[in-house]
């Protein structure tokens, strides 16, 4: 692999987000995904191949690590924070169509439930793997949503919930969906969320950690 993306892929697994950044002990001082992706940049070295050789790699073993108990949300947080650092070079390139996206995820808290660090992660996750992220935040209603598909056509739609109070409006919001676009794919998370559930409100896919999610869009994507 090229030196520079092989750094840029450490930086972005160990969530050295820039020089500044003393985090990871390890790395203080060197240069993190900001430096290191304008570096690979100004050598020549297509996006494609940054996002492809460094960045999907590099979140994959940060959502494998994460699965297996080796590193937990603080440090995730940390990894997806320099791969947003990275991302915000190559965003420019998506919009252009010189990075080819891999299709488009809406994503967005429930109605009523406010809480946003587990659906952070899954939009960081899936942006990480080449999707085109439209993430509508927290407290967010199924006309939001619908309004986000009619923006976006064929776009999957990820729903998160953390309190078993909200369960019951993700159930709502997935029935409008189907009613109004019903080949959408909806894939639903969050703590009191299970796959009994995802079918019982008829949803497509039940994620329970983010990893999980972006196997499933590279799998409809593939």
């Amino acid at each position: 692999m090229n030196e520079k993306l092989a750094k840029l892929l450490e930086a972005v697994e160990y969530g050295k987000v820039d020089q500044k950044s003393p985090y990871p002990p390890n790395l203080k001082g060197m240069d993190g995904a900001h430096e290191l992706t304008q570096q690979a940049l100004d050598a020549g070295i297509r996006p494609q191949d940054i996002l492809e050789e460094a960045l999907i790699p590099a979140m994959g073993n940060v959502g494998r690590k994460f699965s297996e108990n080796k590193i937990f949300v603080p440090q995730m947080l940390m990894s997806a924070k320099a791969m947003g650092a990275s991302m915000a070079h190559l965003k420019p390139f998506f919009a252009s169509g010189k990075i080819k996206s891999r299709g488009t995820f809406v994503i967005g808290t429930v109605k009523g439930d406010l809480h946003d660090i587990g659906k952070n992660l899954v939009a960081m996750m899936v942006e990480g793997a080449g999707w085109t992220i439209v993430d509508l935040g927290v407290d967010v209603d199924a006309g939001r949503f619908l309004e986000a598909l009619s923006k976006n056509p064929g776009a999957v739609v990820g729903l998160s919930a953390l309190l078993t109070t909200t369960m019951t409006n993700m159930g709502e919001i997935v029935a409008k969906i189907k009613e109004s676009t019903p080949d959408t794919v909806i894939m639903v998370g969050g703590a009191p969320v299970n796959m009994d559930f995802c079918r019982k409100i008829g949803a497509d896919f039940y994620a329970p950690e983010p990893r999980g999610a972006v196997d499933f869009l590279n799998q409809l994507a593939s």
